[in-house]
């Protein structure tokens, strides 16, 4: 995405605008003024800030075990310093969550002292940080597509194509760089959607192994690692996308000595053999969203949609967030039952259906009307502030539908008092659900949230424009 970018020049009557061009999302990218925080004074402070990229790759832990690649190496630089501490200034890990494409900025700001992304960051000239010597070298992007499809091996086949890339992805150059060969050859540039921003690359994986995105582009290590608990993907080792990258960590540049601390413990560093068992066990039931659009869905889900649309109306909900709720409960099957007592379409209890006036959740509609008003009755009592905006509001709701309000709320509490942002779910108050609770309820509301935008790509082919009386000639 490019946003205009201005060069303010030493003298105050003179105002010149620069070309647009590429920039990381967030405040301007200025050094904060004030006291170096090298490695001294992350001693003395006792806290090493990290900065990571929003993805469960580079996560923290599910219930007391370390998940994700960079946390373990995370883990054992900590260890690394501690075990080199003077007169007990042992050092904690204060783990901050980023958008991939802030993390840098964040870093400049003085917001963390170390961003330790987990894949491929690119650096631009003007940005003040340094790099680490290479934590991974060697490391190609690769296309993922899912087996039984196409196979690709030349950039031609790309042509016309659509790759579906997560926020931040470096893969973007990569293709700009691929439609400039394509245009020479007069033949069509690939396209590039980009997913919304509560989708992590793992999620967008998992999303092509489902067919709700048919080609994404990865680091390949990625793409391994994840494959592992995505078996239907496929690797396209035989088409090479440009020059293989490395994976580093960053400081800012007057942390000469925190940098040069990196440098040697990742000299010595070797990753432990089992490193990815807990990560394995935890995952491989978790990642299994499908296909919400297969042609007896869609049939389903067209024979729902007036109930559907009708008591979102009333509640003022988007009808597309309920057909997601439905497909996770109940596959869109009206007479679902659970063996634990909710029942029906939305899979609700009685208990909560009586809370909010209804009595009878046998029939569809007194089940929808029910499910609905529970939705709306959650979000207005306990996340109705503006400060939400509507897609973090309604991943709270479903995690509260799910695990229950005042749970959710505890966990909010937590997340402020740790420093996470407590008005946004994905990927900051999910993290104290994945220590609390587990990955149960941050894959439930993943799963609903991955089906709604499934839905909300297709919503004009499944909200059928009223045809109009053309009056006249």
């Amino acid at each position: 995405m490019t946003r205009p970018s201005i060069l303010f020049v030493l003298c105050l009557s003179l105002l010149l605008p620069l070309p647009a061009e590429a920039r990381l999302a967030g405040p301007p990218e200025t050094l904060l003024s004030g006291k170096v925080r090298d490695l001294a004074e992350i001693r003395d402070s006792r806290v090493l800030r990290v900065l990571v990229n929003q993805s469960r790759n580079s996560s923290g832990e599910v219930q007391g075990q370390a998940i994700g690649v960079a946390y373990h190496r995370l883990r054992s630089f900590e260890q690394y310093l501690n075990g080199r501490a003077r007169d007990g200034q042992e050092i904690s890990l204060k783990i901050i969550p980023k958008a991939k494409d802030q993390l840098l900025g964040a870093l400049q700001r003085g917001e963390g002292d170390l961003v330790a992304p987990g894949e491929l960051l690119e650096v631009q000239p003007r940005q003040a940080v340094r790099s680490s010597d290479p934590i991974v070298s060697n490391v190609p992007l690769r296309l993922v597509g899912i087996k039984g499809e196409r196979r690709y091996t030349r950039i031609e086949q790309l042509s016309g194509k659509t790759l579906t890339l997560a926020t931040g992805s470096v893969a973007g150059e990569t293709v700009s760089q691929i439609n400039q060969k394509l245009a020479l050859r007069k033949l069509a540039p690939i396209k590039i959607e980009w997913v919304d921003p509560s989708l992590a690359v793992e999620d967008v994986l998992e999303m092509v192994q489902g067919g709700i995105f048919h080609l994404t582009i990865v680091e390949q290590p990625i793409a391994e690692r994840w494959s592992k608990i995505l078996p239907k993907l496929r690797l396209h080792k035989q088409l090479k996308l440009g020059e293989p990258g490395e994976e580093h960590w960053f400081v800012r540049r007057d942390a000469s000595m925190l940098q040069a601390s990196i440098d040697r413990f990742l000299k010595g560093y070797k990753p432990a053999a089992d490193q990815d068992v807990a990560f394995l066990r935890i995952y491989r039931r978790q990642y299994r969203v499908h296909y919400p659009l297969a042609r007896a869905d869609r049939q389903r889900l067209e024979k729902l949609r007036p109930v559907l649309q009708k008591h979102a109306k009333e509640q003022g909900m988007d009808w597309l967030n309920l057909a997601a709720l439905a497909f996770k409960e109940s596959a869109l099957q009206p007479r679902a039952k659970s063996v634990s007592g909710p029942t029906g379409l939305m899979q609700i209890t009685p208990s909560a259906a009586r809370r909010v006036g209804v009595n009878n959740i046998q029939s569809l509609d007194g089940n929808v009307r029910a499910g609905a008003r529970y939705l709306a009755l959650i979000r207005r009592k306990f996340f109705g502030s503006p400060k939400l905006n509507e897609r973090e509001r309604m991943a709270f709701v479903l995690a509260a539908y799910n695990m229950g309000p005042e749970r959710v709320q505890g966990m909010r509490s937590e997340a402020r008092r740790r420093g996470l942002n407590p008005d946004q779910w994905f990927f900051q108050v999910e993290r104290i659900a994945m220590e609390q609770v587990g990955m149960g309820a941050v894959s439930y509301v993943n799963s609903v949230n991955k089906y709604y935008l499934a839905f909300d790509r297709e919503r004009d082919s499944l909200e059928p424009r009223e045809r109009k009386v053309v009056l006249g000639k």
